[in-house]
């Protein structure tokens, strides 16, 4: 189970763009890869279609979900994730203030 989702807020703490804040737009799980909004961009060439000109285009690409720690909404800094489970579901919880993250 991954303890990351879609529209988290996560920190990068590896890489060119370390320190940078952002939402993650993609999760891919089978690869351990996120896509985050703003970070991690790259130049694609692309040919010239009938619906789409061509040229080169900024993309997000993904990077790997080892690069990225999850930001706690509620003390606003990074923070692991623990698992707990309460009445039967299972809910992700910060490690350093125990607030439960939905």
């Amino acid at each position: 189970m991954l303890k990351l989702k879609k529209k988290d807020t996560v920190i990068v703490i590896a890489g060119r763009d370390k320190g940078k804040k952002g939402e993650i737009k993609e999760v891919m799980p089978e690869d351990r890869k996120v896509v985050v909004m703003g970070i991690n961009i790259v130049h694609k060439h692309k040919k010239t279609t009938k619906e789409k000109p061509g040229g080169i285009h900024k993309v997000e690409a993904p990077m790997d979900i080892s690069n990225v720690q999850l930001v706690c909404p509620k003390c606003n800094k990074p923070a692991r994730v623990k698992i707990s489970i309460q009445g039967g579901e299972k809910l992700r919880a910060c490690k350093k203030c125990g607030e439960a993250i939905v």
